[in-house]
């Protein structure tokens, strides 16, 4: 299970790397633009990635921000918005890195945002969920860049392991 993590760590990175290059192309209103993704505007869908990777960091680490909803804007410019995407994927490329095979099936409890009930599941089930919930809304941000009219986007992790990651293939 550990290698998978660390592979899907720097599949994280490398799949938000491509999107925000996407985004970095687009004008302000392009950026802002509702295109119907479930946050609204592909802005709006990159900063709950964000959010959301904050609150899992937050429970696996007990530290970083506290975000206080699931469609918080932390930040109001694109380029606040990539600089911390950035430093949150090396933050999780770190934590990552300091897991092993026991901590993975430890037991963490929390509790959500939006129903406040205390949970308890392994570490590694979590985390599976972490890096699936990632993928799901990074392919809302592609639907964005298509409603957009921008060319489509090449996430697919095979193409990940086939460019970057040849240790897990």
């Amino acid at each position: 299970m550990l290698q998978h993590c660390q592979m899907f760590a720097a599949y994280n990175r490398w799949a938000n790397e491509r999107v925000y290059a996407a985004a970095a192309e687009l004008t302000e209103d392009e950026l802002f633009r509702d295109t119907g993704a479930f946050f609204g505007s592909l802005f709006g869908t990159l900063s709950h990635i964000l959010v959301g990777d904050r609150v899992w960091m937050r429970r696996f680490t007990g530290e970083g921000p506290v975000p206080r909803a699931l469609d918080e804007r932390p930040y109001e410019t694109f380029a606040e918005l990539a600089a911390a995407r950035k430093a949150e994927d090396e933050r999780i490329i770190r934590w990552v890195d300091g897991l092993d095979e026991a901590s993975l099936d430890a037991r963490i409890s929390y509790t959500t945002i939006v129903k406040p009930e205390p949970i308890s599941h392994k570490l590694g089930a979590a985390v599976a969920h972490f890096f699936n919930h990632q993928t799901h809304h990074r392919g809302q941000a592609h639907m964005a860049l298509t409603a957009l009219g921008k060319p489509s986007l090449i996430l697919d992790l095979v193409y990940f392991q086939r460019q970057e990651g040849q240790q897990w293939i």
